[in-house]
């Protein structure tokens, strides 16, 4: 599986990291998560390497959510070595839809959070129906009495999986509930633009659990069992840690302000046509 599709899955599946309850959407005018900023800092490990394998950083401002992703630089990249921006989301719950940029290939492609609310119903339907266990067990749509609650900690076990949450206090209920939005919303098009692998309902669980607690994220951990992993072709042991910060920092209305720049600049696709030029761009730069 390509990192950018295992970092979806697992940080935003942003929380490893859906899907039988319906995007939490804002409605325009509405003002809910307006008048505050965040900025949380992402990293994904896998199979206890000490070195990340993706990073990203998540920007709340103004009711809209930048997410920049950086992966490990293709050989021979221009840029050398380390981490190289891959991908820019726009998530703007006022207007209801979804941006995808891709800064390479100055393409975007457009999804309509009702596009995903229909995937959720879709997806859930055909999970819990699956001859596979594990399948059918991540289809939910109720994982209460599996999910085990500590002190500012969360655990779900079903068949073959392990899911573990830390998570800290949210600066305010608004940041909790716009960053549970902004994963949810992200697992949903990662199911979309890069399906396969463990439903994510008990993410979308999880998430519901932290938000409720008032909270955001910390380490969220997800252990396969490597048998399943080794078949899967995905590592048996990811954790993402993630860094939040109740303000911008120096330069990152500046960073914003550049991909708004993308956005107006890129050329616009469907999302078939994206998916399907990443991929051919992925296998050039193996």
């Amino acid at each position: 599986m390509p990192l950018r599709a295992v970092f979806v899955f697992f940080v935003r599946s942003p929380l490893i990291v859906a899907l039988v309850a319906a995007v939490a959407a804002a409605a325009p005018g509405d003002g809910q998560d307006r008048g505050f900023e965040l900025r949380v800092e992402s990293e994904l490990f896998a199979d206890g390497a000490t070195a990340p394998v993706a990073r990203s950083l998540t920007l709340f401002r103004a009711g809209i959510a930048w997410d920049f992703l950086e992966l490990a630089a293709p050989a021979g990249s221009d840029d050398g070595p380390g981490m190289q921006l891959a991908e820019i989301v726009l998530h703007d719950p006022a207007r209801e839809r979804v941006v995808v940029i891709d800064p390479h290939r100055d393409v975007k492609t457009e999804v309509e959070t009702i596009r995903l609310e229909r995937l959720s119903v879709s997806l859930a339907k055909w999970a819990r129906s699956a001859d596979d266990r594990l399948v059918r067990w991540a289809g939910g749509p109720d994982f209460g009495d599996g999910i085990t609650e500590k002190e500012d900690a969360l655990e779900l076990v079903g068949p073959r999986v392990r899911y573990a949450v830390a998570y800290g206090t949210a600066p305010s209920t608004e940041a909790a509930a716009a960053y549970r939005r902004f994963a949810d919303t992200a697992i949903l098009l990662k199911a979309l633009m890069q399906p396969g692998g463990i439903p994510p309902f008990p993410r979308l669980a999880l998430n519901r659990r932290i938000e409720a607690a008032g909270a955001i994220p910390a380490e969220v951990s997800l252990e396969i069992d490597p048998k399943l992993a080794l078949v899967a072709g995905r590592p048996s042991r990811l954790k993402g840690v993630h860094k939040s910060h109740p303000r911008l920092l120096t330069g990152d209305v500046a960073r914003i302000e550049q991909a708004e720049a993308h956005i107006a600049s890129a050329k616009a696709v469907d999302v078939a046509a994206f998916v399907a030029t990443g991929a051919e761009s992925a296998t050039a730069n193996r």
